[in-house]
Formats: structure tokens, sequence, C-alpha cells
């Protein structure tokens, strides 16, 4: 098993059928698919197989999440209450484990597993076809070479900001213990998210700064502020329409000082940026083909570059900067695997319906487009708006629930083409309301989608009630 297990460090074949570059989820799904179906697959890979998503984002984010949110769950329940503090040398331990301690040996056998074979090192391309290693062989690929190398965390050129050892979602996910007081810059999913999880994890002070007027500005505005009180109410300062001006460190391990446009100073003993990422293409050798090196890779409907001549080239997951998401980045894999076996089954990859989740206390769940985005787009659009916190489900899951299922309706076409539900605990809804976007659903049929009773699902029947169904 060693011997399958083991890393290559040098390929003796050279040229393979499929070269994927870079094992984060996409590239994991997009080698492993190519592989299941008979191509000689290898994968190359810098850091750990499994990427961002595994070590450092989704799944130690949750981790840390849960705990706030259960007690935050069992403080609405009559008779429960809150309990203990967490144990946060436990909930660190638990993070520790969901990533395997950093250690992607389990990843290293899935590939081995499926016929992939790994090459660690960074990859880029040399030319068409041609991919080199640093510090290992070239290999040429007969039929495809597919881009996954998905992106990093932007630093914004904030004076001082650089040299006072700034937290990204790296070192939040991976802390080793909470600060007492923390600053976060970004008011986007990873900055929400991480800002509710340490506070609730016994951090004193969490203070926000978005630039923008709301939070969660991509969303419908009613969601980010929905997030913004229930911030407020648990104590997190939010600072919206301000910008980070100058900040430093007091001595080498001293507390921050931190400067806003507006002329108020904020100190934290840590500073998490959370401003954005960037596809991670600027060392990629994209000029070899013909591309912008610091760009996102260009694709069609089929993940295929576009202005590479030949169809060899796929690129697929966050460096696309189509939607920096996991579950879209490996659906894009998917596409891009079956086109490259020649199982293409589907005329597009879908750009519209995108499901995204923030996984704050209220959780902000969504698909498809806005309002505003569906009238951008020149369609007359029926918004229907109902409380999420009014259904029986809702009740017998604690006091005080509330929130707002919004439906965006297409009034020609009698479909959604977009949902909004806002809420504690109703990830789940979300990909009933994709499925009717992915397929067209007329809101007549719908209405025959009975959902049990009681569950909070039945808010469906209440926003199709109330657009006139």
């Amino acid at each position: 098993m060693s011997e399958v297990l083991e890393v290559l460090e040098v390929l003796e074949v050279l040229e393979v059928d499929v070269v994927v570059v870079g094992g984060g989820p996409a590239g994991e799904v997009a080698a492993g698919r190519c592989a299941d179906r008979g191509l000689d697959t290898v994968l190359v890979e810098q850091e750990l197989v499994g990427g961002e998503c595994s070590y450092w984002g989704c799944i130690p984010s949750k981790t840390l999440l849960r705990p706030g949110d259960v007690r935050a769950a069992a403080a609405r329940v009559p008779g429960v209450g809150a309990g203990a503090p967490p144990d946060v040398a436990a909930v660190l331990a638990h993070r520790d484990a969901m990533t395997s301690s950093w250690d992607d040996v389990g990843q290293q056998r899935w590939l081995a597993d499926h016929g992939v074979r790994l090459l660690r090192g960074t990859g880029r391309l040399a030319g068409p076809r041609r991919v080199e290693v640093a510090g290992g062989p070239a290999v040429t690929a007969r039929r495809a070479v597919v881009l996954a190398t998905g992106s990093p965390a932007v630093l914004p050129p904030v004076p001082g900001l650089a040299d006072v050892r700034p937290w990204d979602n790296r070192s939040a996910t991976a802390a080793k213990e909470v600060p007492r007081r923390l600053l976060v810059l970004g008011g986007g999913a990873v900055g929400l998210e991480l800002a509710q999880a340490f506070r609730r994890l016994g951090a004193a002070e969490v203070t926000l700064v978005e630039g923008a007027d709301r939070l969660l500005a991509r969303e419908e505005p009613f969601a980010g502020d929905q997030v913004r009180d229930a911030f407020e109410a648990e104590g997190i300062a939010v600072r919206l329409g301000a910008r980070l001006t100058a900040v430093r460190r007091e001595g080498s391990d001293g507390p921050l000082r931190a400067t806003l446009d507006t002329g108020e100073e904020l100190a934290a003993d840590e500073v998490l940026v959370a401003a954005g990422r960037r596809p991670r293409t600027g060392d990629l050798g994209l000029e070899t083909v013909g591309l912008e090196p610091g760009r996102p890779v260009e694709v069609d409907d089929r993940m295929r570059a576009a202005g590479v001549p030949g169809e060899w080239l796929y690129a697929v997951g966050d460096c696309t900067g189509l939607a920096p998401l996991t579950h879209m980045g490996k659906y894009q894999a998917r596409v891009a695997a079956d086109v490259v076996t020649g199982r293409d089954t589907r005329d597009r990859a879908s750009r519209d319906a995108v499901p995204r989740v923030t996984f704050t206390d209220p959780q902000v769940c969504a698909v498809g487009l806005t309002a505003a985005q569906a009238r951008e787009r020149g369609l007359t659009v029926r918004v229907v708006d109902v409380d999420t916190g009014e259904v029986p489900g809702s009740y017998v899951l604690g006091e005080g629930l509330s929130g707002t299922t919004r439906l965006v309706v297409d009034d020609a076409a009698g479909v959604l083409v977009g949902v909004t539900i806002t809420g504690s605990g109703v990830q789940e809804l979300l990909h009933s309301a994709t499925v009717a976007l992915v397929a067209r659903v007329p809101l007549a049929d719908l209405a025959h989608a009975v959902p049990s009773f009681p569950t909070v699902a039945e808010v469906w029947l209440h926003a199709l009630e109330a657009a006139g169904i």
C-alpha cells in the first residue's frame, strides 16, 4: 500500500492523457472523473491535496461556527437555555480532527484508489499541452490540461497592514487561541462567518469594518440588514461605509491601532483581512498560450479556455472568476471532465443557478438572481416576500426565529429566477429552490409539491400563496 500511495517525485512516463494543475476540490473531481473513465491522469499540487476548502476554508470555518450555532439554538428553546460556555480547547481539537491536522494522506489515498498519479510541485504552462513542474519533470497532455489553481486572499494596500502580521482566512481557521479583541476587514461571507464564530467562542470585542454601505453587497439588501441587526444584538460592532487608512502594532507583540477614514481609531489584538480573493493565475504560464497572466481564465459553456485553439485547455473553479464557491468548482469540474471524456451530455454549464450560503446566524441562503439583477437584465419581475419564521415548523424550533423568504418571479415565463431565504438553520431549504430554478418549474406546478407539516419548508406554501398561486 505504501508504494501505491507514494507521491511521485519523478514520472517515468512524461506523456499522459490529462494533466490537472491544482489539487483542491475542483481539481480532485476533474482528475478522479477522467481517471475513472480510463484516461491516464496526473494531478499536480504544490500544497495539500484537498485544497483551501478542506484545510483552511469551508470545513474548519463551519466547524468553528457550529458550537455557537448550537448554543444559540438551545437558548431559543424555553426550558433549555444556552448552557455552559464552549470549551475552546475542545472546539479547536475538533477543528484539527476535521482538517486531519493539515495532513493530506487520506486524500492521497483517494487519488491512488481512483488511479490518479500525484506530482508534488508548482505547475505552470510551458506552451500548448505542456506543463512544467518546479523541481520535477515537464508533462505533456495528449488530450487535455485542466487548470484548477484556485485563489489566494487579497491584501489591500493599506499603510502598515502588511507589517502587522494580519490574519487571512488561513490564519483565522488555523488559530490556536481566541483573541480578546478582533478587528475584521470585509463584510462578505468570510468576514461575517469568522467574526461571529470568534465572538461566540469568547472574543470580548469584535469589530467589523466594511467599505460599502451594507453587508453582503451582492445579495438582497434585506439580507445584510438582518445580519447586521443580529450582530449588533450580540455585541459585534459594525462599521459601514468606512475604510482602513493605516494600522500599526505597538511593539513586536503588542496591540494593534487601526485608523479609519472617518477618523475613528480602533484597538485590537489581531486583524483579519477578508477583503476578497483573486484568481491564482499570475505565475501560471498563461502567456505561453496567448492568455493574460493574473487575469481570470475566460471559459466557454463547456469550461474550455476561450482564445486557445485546439480545445485542449480547460479551467474550473476559482481561477475562472465565475463563482468562487467549492460546490460550483466541483460542478464545473464534472462538466469539464464530461467534455474531455466524450460524455458531454449538457449543452452548457449553468452560470445563473449558483446556490450560496453565508453560514451566519441568521443564515443567508440564495440562488439565482436578486431582484435588482433580474431587472438589470430587462426581465419583468414580481417580488414576493414572506416571513420565514411565520410557520408552525419554525415555532416548534424555538422562540424569536424570523427571517425573510423572497421569490423573484419572471412574470412572463411564470418561473422563479431568484430565491433568497434568511433565518436560523435554513440552509437545507436552498436545494429545493435550486431544483426549481434549474428545472424552470412553473409556479403552478410548485404548488403541488407539498411540504411535510410541521417543517420550516412550509414557507414555500406561504410564498406561493402570497404570489397568488
